[in-house]
């Protein structure tokens, strides 16, 4: 999923300056978001269905080779030259169609690939933009994706937007692991702060 990081280019250009601290800031889980839309949980059902299915298809296939190839092997002693190299070719031929089959559905850019592309990146895009409008309309600098690359060794559930990010698209909010409606970290333990907080003082902006 595209990062969901918002961020103006003079944060970008003065990252080592102090006016850092006056600008506004929040954070998000990305798969939180995501894990409270039914879109996105139909999305992968569906997914899941076609994958089970098409790895059934590959069994199958794969079945029918080792039985070629046990017969083969049984029976070649009986057979002329001529008749081994068509029934080798014929077992070889075999295991081409199922590893392009499986190529086709489960390579890249196969069939599941374009699958989730098209199931998926509509919901992310749909997050980006509310993530987006958010930075815009409140004016914040950045927007952590928690679930993202991003290391964040601190957080502080009241800078989390997650829920606000939900409630813009339509959705009603979920229960975060270890928190009975923002109470504390999603880590565990005490609320903590986020990165930018860490000379001290608690508050969202610094003037």
């Amino acid at each position: 999923m595209k990062k969901l990081i918002i961020a103006c280019t003079f944060f970008i250009g003065t990252l080592a300056s102090p006016s850092i601290f006056a600008q506004k800031y929040a954070y998000i889980d990305s798969q939180y978001i995501l894990d409270n839309i039914s879109e996105y949980k139909a999305a992968n059902q569906q997914l899941d269905q076609l994958s089970i299915s098409w790895q059934k298809d590959i069994e199958s296939k794969y079945t029918v080779i080792d039985k070629l190839y046990k017969d083969y092997q049984a029976e070649q002693i009986l057979l002329t030259e001529e008749m081994r190299r068509k029934r080798e070719q014929e077992i070889t031929n075999k295991e081409k169609e199922v590893k392009e089959y499986q190529k086709q559905k489960f390579g890249y850019e196969g069939e599941l690939f374009k699958k989730k592309q098209e199931l998926i990146k509509p919901i992310q895009d749909k997050i980006f933009n509310a993530v987006k409008k958010m930075a815009t309309d409140q004016s914040f600098a950045v927007i952590f994706d928690k679930s993202g690359d991003l290391v964040m060794l601190y957080t502080n559930p009241k800078y989390d937007k997650s829920d606000d990010i939900l409630e813009s698209m339509g959705y009603k909010a979920g229960t975060k692991s270890g928190d009975a409606k923002g109470g504390t970290s999603k880590e565990g333990g005490s609320p903590s702060i986020t990165p930018t907080e860490g000379k001290g003082g608690g508050s969202e902006e610094r003037k």
